[in-house]
């Protein structure tokens, strides 16, 4: 049975959408799997084989300036940093400049593997709180694209409505302008 370890910050707020897939950034799993990121790094490194490209990718400069930008960076003393909670993000960076390296980004499948080389116990526990927030992240985008496909029906219905009231309302045109008025009759003898 599995000890319940719970994760220190919900995992569906650390999942990522970059070049189209659902990440996990290489801090964050070691985070949740409690270990230090250049711990997990070297692991990862030296089990390379067990990471096809669907399982693991290092972001590019642009992406990673980009991610970056997104995030809030604090650099605040312990005691400020407690008031400052609430702005914290998936990035901070320490005082010494943070990250040598562009980090990896995790797929599903490639978090699930790094759970597996580095064979903790806490590491496995925590692997199946990623696999829920995972599939729950899954059935998110399917209920919204259920939802968009819905109203994508309800628009091609009102266009349909909209060409017909558009048709009636150029038929009653006619109907609604007031006739002519009729000539008056002059007054007098007309010769």
């Amino acid at each position: 049975m599995l000890p319940s370890v719970k994760p220190p910050k919900p995992i569906d707020s650390l999942i990522l959408t970059i070049r189209g897939q659902k990440v996990l950034l290489d801090a964050d799993i070691a985070e949740l799997y409690g270990v230090p990121t250049k711990v997990f790094n070297q692991a990862v490194k030296r089990n390379l084989d067990r990471f096809p490209k669907d399982f693991l990718f290092r972001l590019t400069a642009a992406e990673w300036a980009h991610l970056k930008s997104q995030l809030v960076t604090l650099n605040a003393p312990p005691s400020e940093s407690q008031d400052n909670e609430a702005l914290m993000s998936q990035v901070v960076t320490s005082k010494r400049g943070g990250r040598r390296t562009l980090p990896y980004a995790f797929t599903e499948h490639g978090a699930l593997m790094a759970a597996s080389i580095l064979n903790s116990e806490s590491a496995v526990s925590m692997s199946v709180f990623v696999v829920r927030a995972f599939v729950k992240m899954r059935e998110h985008i399917l209920a919204n694209t259920d939802v968009l496909k819905r109203l994508a029906e309800i628009d091609q219905t009102l266009l349909k409505h909209d060409r017909s009231l558009q048709i009636i309302w150029q038929e009653l045109q006619p109907l609604l302008t007031p006739p002519p008025a009729a000539p008056k009759r002059k007054i007098g003898f007309h010769t």
